[in-house]
């Protein structure tokens, strides 16, 4: 018994590795985040084990019956629609559980959104934060507050629908000034990263239909600024 997470390419299928592929085809039930999405990736390489959903709306509802699985025997893989499970997508929950069960668990190595943009930004990597998606609501405003004095390199992803207003408010609290990176459709045909000043960011998305994936990178703030302070309790 043993449970694998299987990182999936993020855009190209070619960023596939081997072993990530003699993995899924020698487990014996594929765990997915979309099953036609994953697909796709299957029919690529030939991979004909049998996919289940595994997603955020039945995590909970079925992760005591993939733990039985995996206690009587069963070799089970968990991939996403891109990237890295548990990352930003469903995973964490059944590692926690089969790890509490005794099931051995391994994460193979591979891709990630965040790591190409990050050091695509050219900003310091050697220490960074990642907050994944903000809230989209409630407490979003408080955790871009928390955000504006941090010294260290800080990561997010965002929906291409609510690129422009997350800019908006980052130049509200941090400034229009800060440096930003934004990487969209990485490693895509039309994937692009668009460097500068978050007004000057602002200003290049402004007037265009934004789609695909976005990872947005933010440089620290490497010195106190005197006007933060006020500037976050005028708008708290």
């Amino acid at each position: 018994m043993k449970l694998f997470l299987v990182p999936t390419p993020v855009g190209n299928l070619g960023d596939m590795t081997f072993r990530a592929v003699e993995v899924l085809k020698s487990c014996d039930l594929i765990l997915a985040e979309d099953t036609r999405t994953s697909r796709v990736l299957m029919q690529h390489y030939g991979i004909e084990t049998p996919m289940q959903p595994y997603h955020i709306f039945n995590e909970h509802k079925v992760v005591d019956s993939i733990v039985e699985k995996l206690l009587s025997g069963t070799t089970i893989a968990v991939v996403t629609d891109a990237g890295t499970p548990g990352i930003s997508d469903p995973g964490f929950l059944l590692v926690r559980e089969a790890v509490k069960a005794g099931v051995e668990v391994e994460c193979l190595p591979g891709a990630t959104a965040f790591v190409p943009a990050l050091i695509d930004s050219g900003f310091p990597c050697d220490r960074f934060v990642f907050e994944g998606f903000l809230p989209h609501k409630k407490g979003r405003l408080t955790a871009i507050q928390n955000l504006a004095a941090e010294t260290r390199t800080v990561v997010i992803y965002e929906s291409p629908y609510r690129l422009l207003k997350l800019l908006e408010q980052l130049i509200e609290v941090l400034g229009q000034d800060r440096q930003v990176c934004v990487c969209r459709e990485i490693s895509k045909l039309h994937s692009e990263t668009v460097r500068g000043s978050l007004r000057e960011v602002r200003d290049v998305f402004a007037p265009r239909d934004i789609k695909g994936e976005i990872v947005l990178i933010i440089a620290g703030s490497n010195s106190p600024n005197p006007t933060l302070q006020s500037r976050i309790n005028e708008i708290s």
